[in-house]
């Protein structure tokens, strides 16, 4: 190991932004993606320490919120207006290939070794300052280079070949040739479809989820249309569930969605993305009545693939159309309680987002009274 060209006092500087976080008499590192982002001289958004010592206990001297994941003795601090990840030091063995790792406690120097990539293997110690890193980490990350730390990474944990596709999109990083073999004969048969939908929502929140899932087409049934996923990105309104709109969109087998493990509403909306289309007539009463009970998502999709108008049109304005009347004004104009109700207030919604009722409550009032239920 050794300290290259790189500056561990660069790493304890970003730290002061996080007054809370010290040592505690144990020997604790800021490690990972902190590290190397700021190594790069990248901003980064959240900080992992690692401890030889009890992570929970760490976690909670910190303050804030803390969670505790007891079988790899790890921890989360929350609510400080920053999220610090605490693990106690470990070595990892892997039972199986993809199976979750059994683990023991280590020195902060072995933990590095069980790391997904050389150069998310660099650590700065908090007292002191020293800088320790993995064989070949320092030169990974000034050469902009992905290697893995052991030639069976990938076999042991495939989630790995998820991460390597979101770091190389993310940092512009090559990968290391031994590396890029060794990933091309890796595949996920191992690995649950929970870990791997866990793992994919990962990439789908990367800030260019696209081409991430582009990096992993010929590992996965997918069916990368770069523009149209993009074009349905573009579309979807900011409450929208990105992952499962391009999960759903670029899938090509619909079985494989359901072995992911999703939630129902989660499968729902990636369904709904699969078979989405805009209807043969564009009207606004006709895009109601194809559109009303469908996730935003497919709409957008759909709309990617066959109308950008009319998507745009009931994203926009169509969907937030509603009556200034309900059930409770006909009954009291006289109208029967019964299904005639909402037949009634279905023509007077129609008619208004047609254009032929206008006039506002008192309009809608008597077209509804006058419609036959």
């Amino acid at each position: 190991m050794g300290d290259g060209a790189f500056d561990s006092g660069v790493v304890l500087a970003a730290l002061t932004r996080y007054p809370q976080l010290h040592a505690g008499g144990a020997r604790v590192a800021v490690v990972g993606g902190f590290v190397r982002d700021t190594l790069l001289g990248r901003d980064p958004h959240e900080v992992d320490l690692v401890v030889e010592g009890d992570a929970a206990a760490l976690a909670r001297s910190l303050g804030g919120e803390v969670v505790v994941h007891e079988p790899f003795g790890t921890a989360t601090t929350i609510g400080l207006g920053w999220r610090v990840d605490v693990a106690t030091a470990r070595r990892e063995r892997y039972p199986a290939p993809g199976a979750l790792p059994e683990v023991a406690p280590a020195s902060i120097e072995e933990d590095l070794a069980r790391r997904d990539f050389t150069v998310n293997a660099i650590a700065v110690m908090l007292a002191g300052g020293e800088l320790l890193a993995a064989d070949h980490a320092l030169d990974d990350l000034s050469a902009g280079v992905l290697r893995v730390l052991h030639d069976g990474s990938f076999n042991d944990d495939p989630t790995r070949l998820v991460r390597l596709a979101r770091y190389a999109e993310r940092l512009r990083f090559a990968v290391d040739p031994v590396t890029a073999d060794l990933a091309a004969r890796a595949g996920f048969a191992t690995l649950s479809g929970a870990r791997l939908g866990g793992e994919l929502r990962l990439a789908l929140a990367e800030p260019d989820p696209v081409a991430v899932l582009a990096r992993l087409a010929d590992k996965l049934p997918l069916a990368v249309e770069r523009s149209l996923a993009r074009e349905a990105l573009a579309l979807a309104p900011p409450e929208s569930d990105r992952a499962m709109l391009l999960l759903g969109m670029l899938s090509s087998e619909e079985s494989w969605l359901g072995g992911l493990e999703l939630t129902a509403r989660e499968l729902e909306v990636a369904l709904a993305c699969r078979r989405a289309s805009v209807p043969a007539e564009v009207t606004p009463s006709a895009l109601w009545r194809a559109w009303r009970g469908v996730p935003i998502e497919a709409v957008a999709v759909a709309g990617a693939r066959d109308g950008v108008d009319a998507a745009k049109r009931w994203i926009g304005e169509l969907r937030h159309v509603r009556l200034e009347i309900g059930g409770d004004d006909l009954i009291a104009a006289g109208i029967a309680e019964g299904p005639q109700i909402g037949r009634r207030l279905e023509r007077a919604l129609v008619a208004k987002l047609d254009g032929e009722l206008t006039g506002g409550r008192e309009a809608e009032l008597a077209f509804a009274v006058a419609a036959q239920g």
